[in-house]
């Protein structure tokens, strides 16, 4: 039997005998009492080409991944459990690591619902984000090693994949409950009559500023309407408040003619004091620029609450405006802050692309972005959590109350009726004040929206709940609709010990490694990982670490440990800069120390999309840099298509593209740029726009120029050298915006109705 182990598995018996007897009598056991997963079809990495070089069933994909983009927090719920940017789809990187490891002609989506084994494949990935790679390679039994240059996101990635007691977990649940949610509720109260009271679920404010000319406040309101139904054209009710005497009444959410009952004034409820990025001050008529004027007084604009939504013992809410005991409560609040001292982050906010927004509004700290009471119940909440004995439970709690920040301060929304009620603070991927903010009830009630005892079962209970029953989403027709069947019994359970050093990842035959670090320096030996699948930043995109620091320093206020000693969690070895040339430099250090530790057959695989070509030649150059040539392109659905983002986008990219790239050889020297490769990109690039078409996918401008320019890139890898990429790219830019508009132009959707049926069928 040895001569028939693994050479690594000789190792670990040599070194440590009682652990691999325990190691493999858990296996078998796993084999043989696992009554979701009666077999596993071993996937054993091949020489020679692959079929992710050749036949990946990106149309196929396309509708399973649609589906788990509508409800990614539902349906791959470990990687949702904090926010992170640019969260990839689990079923995407599934089809990838299977695609990666068989060889070319393989059925891949056919294997998609088999329950995969890939023992003894190596899988690193050195942007891992909120880890979907190392998550789907774990899923599949390969051993996932994860690097990150951020520290949350290593900290977010820890906790999705560490084994966990739920036990334990809902122990400690109710324990923060008995301790703490009755001091939280208290001040979340409202007086529905004299003798009866209820739980608040928001505070409606409005940001006021000073008007430069006569010095009155102004409310910062576009529109006098502030709650309306999420599908208002079907429940047209809505909440106006009257600008006259403050009442609330109810209107239709589209009437521009509105009667107050209260003071009987009629007035327009779809109009303010604000339009665009100007207020008008209604004393003194006065025009003027709101950020400017906010920048200028040196500190953030004031807030007024005009309005709560309270939630009667019946269950049913009401909405009411603010009066004395709201004032009274929220003064007690702040009363009760300064007496505590100092009992939260004071961290200043650095200048950035994504920060300069929120400065401009005269925001310098963190902490301003919350209220008071906000403050008040945040830190009673993050002492109760630093005070838990176990380090990895404590670690844990901090990870959801981390969460709970991007819904409970003062730069959230309000969404409206009939969905999730608040509107996180990074629904525009930048720190964007909110001129009418929502603040929520921070511990919540059953009925509450982002609050921490919500959050702890719709993200941390349902991560748990997958990782002890992990399923796919098989698309089904029904009724004319697409639907989301779950298969279970395609992976063993999620969790692992996580190894902390490469040395630890061998020693003890871990499966999971997880640090963070820049990835241009690792702790790997050479020639020791067998794929390379990531999802690098995009050029000029989210800078993750700009945001990122909104949760680190609260993070850091609570856990206290070595890994959160820096102030912030930017790094100028990230790769998320603006300059072309310095992207390119800080990604192609990285994708060389990937080229050290990948075997010579292995494979660097990643995501990659932007909408100008300036972008694409920045990542061949990368790759080109690192010793890499790209084998193969391939489009693949990227993140829901209607995020905030891309609904702003009049053509928004859809798609995101795989490219798949080898090592090049010591000498291989560079062929001369032809039209016949050109002829070569057009043709596959519309080949791979057809295949879409063929299922019914319309592909928007930009997808077409990301399918073309990833096709140009695949054929300028074997015909230039990095020096000359810029420069081919620009002397052949006029023949492809041609051939974008020309593929983007003639499209035909050749799918019938009884056709694209029984293709779903097949999923």
């Amino acid at each position: 039997m040895a001569g028939r182990l693994p050479p690594r598995w000789h190792q670990t018996i040599s070194r440590n005998p009682s652990l691999a007897v325990e190691k493999i009598q858990k296996a078998l056991l796993e084999g043989v009492s696992e009554p979701r997963a009666p077999y596993h079809v071993l996937c054993a990495l091949t020489a020679g080409e692959r079929a992710i070089e050749d036949g990946f069933p990106f149309e196929r994909l396309a509708s399973v991944a649609e589906l788990e983009s509508w409800r990614k927090e539902v349906n791959r719920p470990i990687y949702h459990l904090h926010k992170w940017w640019a969260q990839r789809l689990g079923s995407v990187f599934r089809t990838i690591l299977i695609a990666a490891c068989l060889p070319k002609g393989a059925d891949v989506f056919n294997l998609f619902y088999q329950p995969i084994r890939l023992d003894g494949v190596v899988v690193f990935d050195p942007f891992m984000g909120s880890g979907t790679t190392i998550g789907e390679a774990h899923k599949m039994g390969a051993r996932a090693i994860g690097r990150d240059i951020n520290p949350v996101a290593k900290f977010i990635v820890r906790n999705a994949l560490r084994k966990w007691s739920k036990r334990q977990i809902l122990e400690t649940f109710d324990t923060l409950r008995s301790d703490v949610a009755e001091t939280l509720w208290s001040f979340y109260r409202a007086k529905v009559d004299k003798s009866n009271s209820c739980d608040v679920l928001y505070y409606f404010w409005v940001k006021m500023v000073s008007c430069p000319c006569c010095g009155k406040s102004v409310d910062l309101f576009s529109s006098r309407i502030f709650s309306k139904h999420a599908y208002a054209s079907r429940y047209p009710d809505a909440q106006s408040l009257c600008p006259d005497c403050g009442a609330i009444h109810k209107v239709r959410y589209d009437t521009a003619r509105a009667h107050c009952p209260e003071c009987n004034s009629h007035y327009n409820p779809q109009g303010g004091d604000v339009e665009g990025a100007y207020a008008h001050c209604p004393s003194c008529k006065e025009r003027f620029a709101i950020a400017k004027t906010c920048r200028n007084s040196g500190h953030p604009p004031e807030h007024r609450m005009y309005a709560k939504m309270i939630l009667l013992p019946d269950g049913s809410k009401k909405y009411m405006v603010i009066d004395d005991f709201d004032r009274a409560l929220y003064s007690k609040a702040t009363r009760e802050l300064k007496n505590r001292g100092p009992c939260y982050p004071v961290i200043p906010v650095l200048e950035g692309y994504n920060t300069n927004q929120a400065i401009n509004y005269g925001y310098t700290h963190w902490h301003q972005m919350f209220n008071d009471r906000q403050l008040l119940c945040l830190s009673i909440l993050a002492d109760r959590i630093r005070a838990i004995e176990t380090s990895e439970i404590r670690e844990l709690f901090a990870c959801l109350f981390s969460g709970v920040l991007e819904f409970n301060n003062m730069f959230a929304s309000f969404k409206g009726e009939g969905t999730g009620a608040v509107r996180h603070m990074f629904a525009h991927h930048i720190l964007k004040p909110e001129r009418t903010p929502l603040e929520a009830n921070i511990w919540g009630t059953p009925k509450s929206s982002g609050a921490f005892s919500t959050l702890f079962e719709s993200r941390l209970l349902r991560a748990l709940d997958y990782q002890e029953n992990p399923f796919e989403l098989q698309p089904c027709p029904v009724n004319g609709k697409l639907e989301g069947k779950k298969i279970y019994g395609l992976s063993s359970p999620i969790g692992e010990d996580i190894a902390t050093s490469y040395a630890e990842f061998e020693r003890n035959g871990n499966t999971l490694y997880i640090s963070c670090g820049n990835s241009s320096k690792t702790d790997l030996p050479d020639a020791c990982v067998d794929l390379v699948v990531t999802d690098p930043p995009f050029f000029d995109n989210v800078h993750y670490s700009q945001l990122a620091d909104f949760f680190y320093v609260w993070l850091r206020h609570i856990l206290r440990t070595k890994e959160f000693t820096a102030t912030s969690t930017r790094s100028e070895d990230e790769v998320q800069q603006t300059d072309p040339e310095i992207f390119r430099k800080n990604l192609s250090a990285v994708f060389a120390e990937c080229r050290r530790v990948l075997k010579d057959e292995g494979l660097l695989i990643f995501t990659y999309h932007h909408s100008r070509q300036e972008g694409w030649g920045a990542v061949l150059g990368a790759v080109l840099d690192a010793g890499f040539m790209i084998s193969a392109a391939q489009p693949t659905k990227a993140e829901m298509s209607v995020a905030a983002p891309k609904q702003q986008a009049k053509q928004p990219i859809d798609i995101d593209i795989i490219l798949v790239c080898r090592k090049r050889p010591e000498t291989f020297k560079a062929r001369r740029w032809t039209d016949a490769k050109m002829k070569i990109a057009v043709r596959r690039a519309n080949d791979q726009v057809k295949r879409f078409n063929a299922v019914g996918k319309q592909m928007s401008r930009n997808d077409v120029q990301a399918i073309l320019m990833s096709q140009v890139i695949c054929q300028l890898s074997t015909a230039c050298t990095a020096e000359k990429v810029d420069q081919i790219i620009q002397k052949i830019s006029s023949h492809i915006e041609q051939t974008i508009e020309s593929i983007y132009s003639t499209q035909t959707l050749t799918v019938k109705e009884k056709e694209e049926q029984s293709q779903l069928i097949l999923f």
